[in-house]
């Protein structure tokens, strides 16, 4: 540690000294645990070592640096040369950014109700982006060509909003996933109707993970025209990824991502941690033990009269249905959202650090408030 560094550190302890705090005071228990959101995990310790490693000294601000540099050189080796990258802070700004690039001021996105777009984004997509959603209901959240085509008409009428692009999510918000061939089908429908393909793709690695293919085989090679690769649900201290698959079809990214707030000044923070994630597959690993932990729960639970899961288990989240009173009396051990609250279905997500403990603990709590009943 050089001495600016130790200095600083020295700064800090006194100024926390003084407001009777002890040098980084930990303010939570890290024992307890819960279901409730892959966001509820902290970073994971080889992305920590990451920032770490990335710290000291100056580099050039504004994505000029030399990890962000290196970030594109990682992801060509996911996706193939001739995409273009930008790092951005979080997946809503992420999303926002890559549909903008996508449309004209007079243009429409269809996706399905459940999106994320849709449901959990508090109106950025319309507020900041400007953009009319086209929201179509499905049964587990993911888009067909069939479905698309109940929002994909009047071109050429100046009433309507026009629908020029399709965006799914990879997972969906209810954990089912698209295989290859199903995001291809939609691909090749959007763009014989001349729309552009958006995948929204906050939970991308735990989708690889259950389809143990390479990340190009159902985004690019699949004719997705634009990606938002998550981060953060995946070990993530911040950070996302706008990554433009086909840079024909995305307009203006450069000037976008600053208009939106999203530029960093010091990217280097965020291309460090995916530079981190991808290059030694901690990506897949983190996934794939998140997705085994929700199998693992999906199987303990399928056995237990009284709950009933609702959709298929494809990656990280499990949905059920429990009796009136049941996840409130278990919420007050363990953390987790209602999905549904008028029918009792409830989400619960595991995560990169979900520990087969964690979900035994769970089951059994499970079973404890049902033998109450």
């Amino acid at each position: 540690m050089n001495e600016q560094v130790t200095s600083t550190t020295e700064a800090i302890h006194r100024v926390n000294s003084a407001n009777g705090m002890a040098g980084n005071s930990q303010l939570h228990d890290p024992s307890v645990r819960g279901f409730a959101s892959d966001n509820y995990s902290g970073v994971h310790p080889e992305i920590l070592a990451a920032l770490a490693t990335a710290n000291g000294g100056h580099q050039v601000s504004y994505g000029e640096d030399v990890y962000t540099a290196r970030l594109q050189e990682v992801l060509e080796a996911q996706f193939g040369p001739g995409i273009e990258t930008f790092p951005v802070f979080n997946g809503t700004g992420a999303n926002v950014l890559a549909l903008q690039s996508l449309l004209p001021r007079w243009g429409a996105v269809i996706c399905a109700s459940t999106a994320h777009i849709n449901m959990d984004e508090n109106g950025a997509p319309e507020r900041v982006g400007g953009i009319k959603l086209l929201q179509v209901p499905t049964e587990d959240g993911k888009l067909t060509p069939e479905l698309i085509d109940r929002e994909a008409w009047g071109w050429g009428d100046e009433h309507r909003a026009q629908p020029l692009v399709v965006s799914i999510t990879q997972t969906t918000e209810l954990g089912t996933c698209y295989t290859p061939e199903e995001v291809r089908a939609i691909a090749d429908h959007a763009h014989s109707k001349g729309m552009k393909l958006h995948m929204d793709g906050a939970r991308l690695a735990n989708a690889a993970a259950h389809l143990d293919v390479p990340l190009r085989a159902f985004t690019r090679d699949a004719g997705v025209d634009i990606l938002s690769f998550g981060g953060t649900k995946n070990g993530l201290l911040f950070g996302e990824v706008v990554v433009a698959l086909n840079p024909e079809a995305a307009d203006g990214l450069k000037f976008l991502r600053k208009m939106n707030m999203q530029l960093a000044s010091k990217m280097r923070f965020i291309s460090a941690q995916f530079i981190a994630l991808l290059e030694d597959g901690l990506w897949l690993r983190s996934a794939a033990h998140a997705n085994a932990m929700a199998a693992r729960l999906r199987t303990a639970v399928e056995a237990i009269d009284g709950v009933e899961p609702t959709q298929a288990t494809q990656s990280n989240g499990v949905f059920a249905i429990l009796p009136a009173g049941v996840a409130d009396r278990l919420r007050k051990s363990f953390a987790f959202y209602d999905w549904d609250a008028a029918r009792g279905e409830v989400r619960w997500m595991c995560s990169f650090d979900t520990t087969e403990e964690d979900i035994d603990a769970f089951v059994a709590g499970i079973k404890r408030e049902l033998a109450s009943l």
